[in-house]
């Protein structure tokens, strides 16, 4: 355990607690004693960016990032890669997602996360603006112009792999839909997770997939889980996402990835 060189942590449900709080003196303890065994720390969530950034004010500069899913990696304060939807896929997505009026749909961009007028209510852009620091109203999806990362529609909760199964038999080869549940879909390039994000890191860090550890509760931290030599879902995880990794840690209303990284680096 001693040798490891990066830990990537998923936000909601595994970082953080329900209410949006971590314990930051503690957490800036385990940062500076990673700092000194030359370990990176990586927040790794399907948020956008600019949100994942405000969680650590005035020193996400000492971390590194790879937000949207994979789509957007930062290595400090390097932009490393960001995801280009080609603009056939873009257009295909927002043409089926027009014909079901109950999905609610934010289109995810470099520059800013995007509603379209019509479509959603300003309740839901208000919530929306919770995890997406950085949102536009736009009349039309395919009107914008900025490097699309990727579409985060919510969907009816009960029918969320109903939506999912749809998304993957009418857009299959063009995007991949990926859920952490709740209602939540991101509909991704193919092959752009957190797993692929990480990737790009270690090869440039000069380390390997075996000095790497990641913490993870939903269904989109499964790549990452088992990509990562050490691999820790939290107790509030699904069991699938349980069997993806090789150990499980206490809750995030517990501290769980405190907890353990204090473990790690005692």
């Amino acid at each position: 355990m001693k040798d490891i060189k990066m830990v990537a942590v998923d936000v909601d449900g595994t970082f953080v607690r329900l209410d949006y709080t971590y314990d930051i003196p503690r957490f800036k303890r385990i940062l500076s004693r990673m700092s000194r065994a030359g370990c990176q720390f990586v927040v790794a969530s399907g948020n956008q960016y600019y949100q994942l950034r405000d969680l650590f004010p005035e020193y996400y500069d000492e971390l590194s990032f790879v937000a949207e899913n994979g789509a957007f990696v930062k290595d400090h304060t390097e932009l490393v890669f960001t995801a280009d939807m080609p603009k056939e896929t873009v257009n295909a997505v927002i043409d089926v997602c027009r014909e079901y009026p109950e999905i609610l749909n934010v289109l995810c961009g470099v520059e800013s996360a995007y509603c379209q007028r019509g479509t959603v209510s300003q309740e839901f852009f208000e919530l929306t603006g919770i995890y997406y620091h950085r949102l536009k109203w736009v009349d039309d999806f395919k009107q914008v112009k900025d490097r699309i990362l990727k579409f985060a529609p919510t969907v009816p909760e009960e029918k969320t792999f109903e939506y999912y199964d749809m998304f993957r038999e009418r857009l299959g080869g063009l995007i991949e839909p990926v859920t952490s549940g709740h209602g939540s879909i991101d509909l991704i390039v193919p092959g752009c997770h957190k797993a692929s994000g990480l990737k790009r890191l270690v090869k440039r860090w000069g380390i390997t997939p075996e000095q790497c550890t990641a913490f993870g509760d939903g269904g989109n931290d499964i790549e990452m889980l088992k990509y990562c030599g050490q691999s820790y879902a939290m107790a509030n995880a699904p069991e699938n996402v349980k069997n993806a990794a090789k150990f499980v840690c206490p809750s995030n209303e517990e501290d769980g990835v405190l907890i353990t990284l204090e473990k790690i680096f005692e």
